[in-house]
C-alpha cells in the first residue's frame, strides 16, 4: 500500500489535492470515515465484530489506520481488549504515528468514536471507497495491458480476463453471507414450500413443461446440478432442447409489494450448444412448432400453407428469451464468466450444456480426462450455486450399455462417473426401446419375428427418462411420448398403450 500524507486530526478537514495551486489527482477516500470507525471500535470492542465479516486492514487509504485496524484485529481475535493504552505498545517506533501527535492520537480517535450501532455504516462507506480504488487500478490495468499486450494473448483473452477480474472484485468481502439464524432458513423454506402451494402443478422448481417429468422432479431446483445423459439417437438434445424452450415460452414476470419485478413463471435460458449450431437447434424448434419434419424443412420441400405454418412457428419463437451460445470447445471459465455476464444485464433462470464432454477445463489436467471433467462438474456445481439456477448437463454414455441383454442405463454407464455422479444433484437418463428394437429385427415369417413386431408396435413412440439419482425425492421411470420425425417429447396419454404411470 502505497504511503499517503499524514492522517488530520480528528475534526479538521483534509488538506486541497494541490501544490502551489496546482490540481492533482486522488484516489476516492475519506479519512474522517476510517478515524471514526477506528475510535467506535476502540471504545467498544464488538464494534470490530460488526465489520470484521467484510473489512480489512487493506481496504484503509491511509496506512497508518491500516495498522492500527490490523493490531485492533491483533487483539481482538486473540482474545484481548483493544484499547488506545494496550495498542501503544504496537506503535512506540512508528514515526508515522509519532508526526500526528504519537499515543495521543489513538486517545483523540477514541474521543471522535461514532456510536456501536453505527460502525457498521461507516465500515460500509471505507469498503466501498476501496473498491471504487480498486475499479481504477483494474481500469488502469486493463489499459495497460490493451495498450502493450503480448502478441500470443488475443483481445478475447484480455476480455475474459478483465471480466474474470471484475467479478472476483465484485465477489470479495460481499456484505453478505456468512451464518444465518437457522430460523431464516426455515423462512425460505417456508416461502418455497408456499410458492410451490399456489404455484400450477404445486412444483417448487422452474417447470419442465413435461407433466410427469414435473411430478417426479418436482421441477428443475434452483443451484442443482442436472445430468441429463444417454446413448447416441436417444433423443438427449432434443428433450433438453424440449426443456429449455418450455421454460423460456412460460417466462412471465410481476411485481412484488415493493413494486420490484419478479420472475413469477418460467425463466430466461442459456443454451450452451458445443455439438449443434445454432441454426441448427432453431432447425429442430421450428420443426416441433410447425408440425413439418426438420428433413423437409432442410430441403425445402414445403407446400405453401406449411410455409404459413413455419412463418407462424418463427413469430412465437422470436419472443422467447432462449440464448443460444454454439462455441465449440469453449472452457469453463469462459462459459461461467458468460452465464455471470447474461445474468448480470438480462437475467438468468436455467442453463443447459449439450454436452458435458465437449466442454475444456481451464487447467492443465487436459492429459488427464477424469481430472479434467472433475473440474468441469465440480464448475458447473459451483456456478450453479453461485448463480443459484439449475443447470442442466447433457453427458455420453460408456459403449458398455450395448452389451447388456437390458440395455437400460445405469449410473455406472456414465462416462468419468465417478465426479458427474458425485457433483451431480440429479442423474437421468434417456432410454428408447424402440430404436434398439428397430436394429434387431429377426428373419420375417420366424415366430421371434412376429414376437418382434409385437414388442415394436407396443414401443412405438415411447421414450423414458429413468431417474437414477436425486438428492432431493424419489428415483425410478417416467414415461414420455416421442415423435421421432419432429424430434418432440410430450406428456404420455396415461390410457395409451397400457401406461402404469410414473
Amino acid at each position: 500500500m502505497n504511503q499517503a500524507a499524514a492522517p488530520t486530526p480528528p475534526f479538521e478537514t483534509e488538506p486541497d489535492s494541490s501544490f502551489d495551486g496546482i490540481a492533482y489527482r486522488e484516489m476516492p477516500h475519506s479519512i474522517e470515515a476510517e478515524q471514526a470507525l477506528l475510535g467506535a471500535i476502540l471504545v467498544n470492542n464488538e464494534a470490530y465484530d460488526r465489520v470484521s465479516e467484510f473489512l480489512i486492514a487493506d481496504h484503509f487509504y491511509e496506512p497508518l489506520h491500516a495498522r492500527i485496524f490490523e493490531a485492533i484485529a491483533h487483539l481482538v481475535v486473540g482474545g484481548h481488549l483493544a484499547t488506545p493504552v494496550t495498542l501503544k505498545a504496537f506503535f512506540d517506533h512508528d514515526s508515522t504515528l509519532a508526526e500526528v501527535g504519537g499515543p495521543a492520537y489513538l486517545a483523540r480517535l477514541a474521543a471522535a468514536a461514532v456510536a456501536t450501532p453505527h460502525a457498521k455504516d461507516y465500515g460500509r462507506a471505507i469498503y466501498d471507497l476501496a473498491v471504487r480504488r480498486e475499479l481504477i487500478r483494474l481500469g488502469e490495468d486493463i489499459q495497460a495491458v490493451a495498450e502493450d499486450s503480448p502478441v500470443d494473448m488475443p483481445p478475447s483473452q484480455q476480455i475474459e480476463n478483465a471480466e474474470a477480474s471484475l467479478y472476483n472484485l465484485a465477489e470479495k468481502g460481499r456484505y453478505e453471507g456468512g451464518f444465518q439464524p437457522f430460523k431464516t432458513s426455515l423462512t425460505t423454506a417456508l416461502d418455497m414450500a408456499a410458492a410451490a402451494y399456489q404455484r400450477e402443478g404445486h412444483l417448487s422448481g422452474l417447470s419442465t413443461g413435461l407433466r410427469d417429468l414435473d411430478a417426479k422432479l418436482g421441477g428443475l431446483q434452483n443451484s442443482d446440478l442436472v445430468i441429463l445423459a444417454g446413448r447416441p439417437s436417444m433423443g438427449k438434445t432434443a428433450l433438453a432442447t424440449n426443456i429449455a424452450f418450455n421454460a423460456a415460452r412460460a417466462y412471465q414476470t410481476e411485481l412484488d409489494e415493493f413494486g420490484r419485478e419478479k420472475v413469477s413463471d418460467g425463466g430466461i435460458v442459456a443454451f450452451f450448444s458445443l455439438e449443434m449450431s445454432a441454426e441448427q437447434l432453431a432447425t429442430r424448434l421450428l420443426a416441433e412448432h410447425s408440425g413439418i419434419s426438420s428433413e423437409k424443412i432442410r430441403r425445402g420441400d414445403i407446400t405453401a400453407d406449411e410455409f404459413g405454418q413455419l412463418r407462424e412457428a418463427t413469430e412465437l419463437l422470436q419472443s422467447v428469451p432462449l440464448y443460444i451460445d454454439h462455441t465449440g470447445g469453449i472452457a469453463i471459465s469462459t462459459l461461467a464468466a458468460r452465464a455471470r455476464r447474461l445474468k448480470r444485464q438480462i437475467g438468468l433462470q436455467l442453463i443447459v450444456v449439450d454436452y458435458l464432454q465437449l466442454v475444456t477445463s481451464s487447467g492443465r489436467n487436459q492429459d488427464n480426462r477424469v481430472q479434467e471433467v472433475t473440474a468441469i462438474t465440480t464448475g458447473l456445481k459451483a456456478l450453479a450455486k453461485e448463480l443459484n439456477v439449475p443447470i442442466l448437463a447433457l453427458s455420453q454414455l460408456s459403449r458398455q450399455v450395448e452389451q447388456r441383454e437390458d440395455k437400460r442405463p445405469q449410473l455406472s454407464d456414465l462416462r468419468e462417473s465417478g465426479s458427474i455422479e458425485q457433483d451431480a444433484d440429479v442423474v437421468m437418463f434417456v432410454y428408447r426401446e424402440e430404436y434398439y428394437l428397430s436394429r434387431e429385427e429377426p428373419t420375417e415369417g420366424t415366430p421371434e419375428h412376429l414376437t418382434w413386431q409385437e414388442k415394436s408396435a407396443r414401443a412405438h413412440g415411447l421414450a423414458e427418462v429413468i431417474v437414477g439419482k436425486q438428492r432431493h425425492g424419489p428415483t425410478g421411470r417416467v414415461q414420455l411420448q416421442f415423435q421421432a420425425d419432429l424430434t418432440r417429447f410430450g406428456d404420455l396419454d396415461h390410457f395409451h398403450q397400457g401406461y402404469d404411470g410414473p
